[in-house]
């Protein structure tokens, strides 16, 4: 395939938009996506990030995240040429990256320190409410 092609390939992939729903059965995403709806199960059990949660008649329901999920599978494995293996570590890797840039590092507190925070902070709560109050 030309890079040509694959750069077209690859801005389409971009282009789709999810719609605005809560939930969307394997037939939606299937299309949406552009792929087989066997294809979507198969994944489910190759990528621990893609797990639909099951209606009470056991139709898949993917979130939004689902759907943006396979998208980034679909473009891992046929726009960016990833094995299942390779892809599955990529995903790993860019979690990661996610987790600690959106955590907050909080140094670990002792049980004694956090009492002594926790007395500064009534003492502090005492002091307005009385100057509120006087």
């Amino acid at each position: 395939m030309s890079s040509r092609k694959k750069s077209a390939v690859k801005s389409k992939t971009d282009e789709i938009l999810i719609p605005d729903k809560l939930y969307f059965r394997i037939g939606e995403v299937a299309t949406l996506c552009r792929l087989p709806a066997y294809v979507l199960r198969f994944w489910e059990s190759e990528f621990p990030q893609l797990k639909p949660v099951k209606s009470s008649t056991g139709q898949r329901m993917y979130r939004k995240r689902d759907v943006e999920s396979v998208l980034r599978i679909k473009q891992l494995l046929y726009e960016q040429g990833f094995t299942i293996v390779g892809a599955r570590q990529q995903l790993r890797s860019e979690a990661k990256i996610d987790k600690g840039q959106s955590a907050i590092p909080f140094p670990a507190q002792s049980p004694a320190e956090m009492q002594r925070i926790r007395q500064g902070l009534r003492e502090i709560l005492d002091m307005l409410t009385a100057r509120r109050t006087g």
